[in-house]
């Protein structure tokens, strides 16, 4: 999940600018080289002052609008769908294989990064908890540069190779276009489609056999992960780009099951910062009378949470938490708005894969103060009931994503023990297990018995 971004005023980096440069003069520069694998240093925990006792909603931090390109006005969400025309869905992918793929339980797997660091302990927890799949993000512009040239690398080879010993399936996360694809030299969402479905396609043929999924993009709604402006407009041109790739995908490897990217949960609507979730997903589902059923396997959903516990919803049964209750994308049920939305667009062919789910606890990011009252044993029992929810009430889920795994560790080695991607982990800074984490085991071995 990802912080909204936050405009920073200009004085600071130039100070540091010149601070960096006259230090430049004295000494001769070195360059730092990421740690081997399982050789960083043990993480120093800082504790910070104490927390209030209540918390008090920081709200939406002021954003600089300076350089935010103007935008058409954007249209209404229509309160009546559309009556659509009676779908027809292909019976068969490319590559001959049923469309779209479907599992025959719920699939649970949590999101890692296993990128320069240890990634045999993760991996091991990972495994004895009970997961099943792994989900990495790739930044594509790390691995595509000129235009045509894939740079693999030796750190990616090792990491696919290393969940695939382990006996986990494998998803990758694609994000962040090349200068060189992106909108103006961004690294958002690419201009010509046929670009990303050139990477995904090269992709798919080295690791073939070794990716099991494919999640085109991460909360595209966002600014942020956009190139820093998102419109309805990019939603249309997200599902062209997802017609193209899932095409390229299915040519190479057709087992491979091609997920939506997850628009965040969120009800604001502002093109600099982003676009609501129902908006966009409106869109995308609009388009071509919905011609995204043929493009993909699973609409990828990313389901609030907050500090509510997973039964609640807004507004018929909201939660007794302070703050961050009063709309649906603070709830973990927020994906049943989603579902309707789908059902009535005509896609309930296709099942939901929550690519991340999770519960922030104790942490000092500015936005995420709803994870102070959040305890780690109300972290297992929420996260528990997610997973129970899902399993009993949507036969129309798939699979469901933890984030997060092993931040909490990684964030502490750069000296941030309390950031709050740290405080969705469920291990400790030092690799031990939080209560979330002896929860799910159990729960899982439980959901297997009884499914045999």
């Amino acid at each position: 999940m990802t912080s909204l971004p936050r405009f920073v005023l200009a004085v600071v980096p130039v100070a540091l600018l010149i601070l960096s440069l006259l230090l430049g003069c004295i000494a001769p520069a070195t360059i730092a080289l990421p740690p081997p694998d399982a050789s960083f240093p043990t993480a120093a925990i800082q504790h910070p002052a104490a927390f209030p006792a209540q918390v008090t909603p920081a709200g939406i931090p002021s954003f600089s609008y300076a350089n935010v390109t103007p935008s058409p006005t954007l249209q209404p969400i229509p309160t009546a769908l559309p009556t659509p025309i009676p779908p027809t869905m292909q019976p068969l992918s490319p590559g001959g294989l049923p469309h779209p793929l479907r599992v025959r339980r719920i699939q649970f797997g949590v999101h890692a990064h296993l990128f320069w660091t240890d990634r045999a302990t993760p991996l091991r927890l990972a495994k004895d908890a009970g997961f099943g799949w792994i989900r990495q993000q790739i930044h594509w512009k790390d691995q595509e540069g000129p235009p045509g040239f894939y740079a693999w690398g030796a750190e990616l080879d090792a990491l696919i190779a290393e969940v695939n010993a382990r006996g986990l399936k494998l998803m990758i996360s694609v994000v962040r276009s090349p200068h060189f694809y992106g909108r103006g030299g961004s690294d958002g969402l690419p201009e010509n489609p046929e670009a990303l479905g050139n990477f995904v396609a090269a992709l798919a043929q080295r690791y073939k056999g070794r990716i099991h999924a494919i999640q085109i993009w991460n909360e595209q709604n966002l600014a942020y992960e956009n190139g820093g402006y998102v419109s309805t407009d990019d939603a249309r041109h997200y599902v062209e780009i997802l017609k193209v790739a899932y095409r390229r995908i299915k040519e190479v490897d057709p087992a491979i099951i091609v997920v939506s990217g997850a628009p965040a949960s969120t009800a604001v609507d502002s093109p600099g910062i982003a676009i609501s979730d129902i908006r966009y997903y409106s869109a995308m589902f609009a388009y071509e009378n919905g011609s995204i059923r043929n493009y993909v396997d699973a609409i990828g959903v990313h389901p609030g949470g907050s500090a509510n516990p997973p039964e609640t919803f807004w507004p018929d049964a909201p939660s007794p938490a302070q703050g961050w209750t009063d709309h649906p994308t603070f709830y973990f049920r927020n994906v049943e708005r989603i579902r309707s939305l789908m059902e009535g667009y005509g896609l309930a062919d296709i099942p939901v894969w929550i690519t991340e789910f999770g519960w922030a606890t104790r942490n000092n990011t500015p936005g995420f103060e709803f994870g102070n009252q959040v305890s780690y044993e109300q972290q297992a029992q929420y996260i528990i009931g997610a997973m129970q929810w899902t399993a009993e009430r949507y036969p129309w889920v798939d699979a469901m994503f933890l984030w997060n795994l092993n931040f909490a560790p990684l964030r502490a080695r750069n000296g941030e023990p309390w950031h709050e991607q740290a405080s969705f982990s469920i291990i400790n800074t030092d690799y031990t297990p939080r209560p979330a984490y002896w929860a799910i085991q159990q729960y899982i071995v439980q959901y297997n018995a009884h499914r045999e």
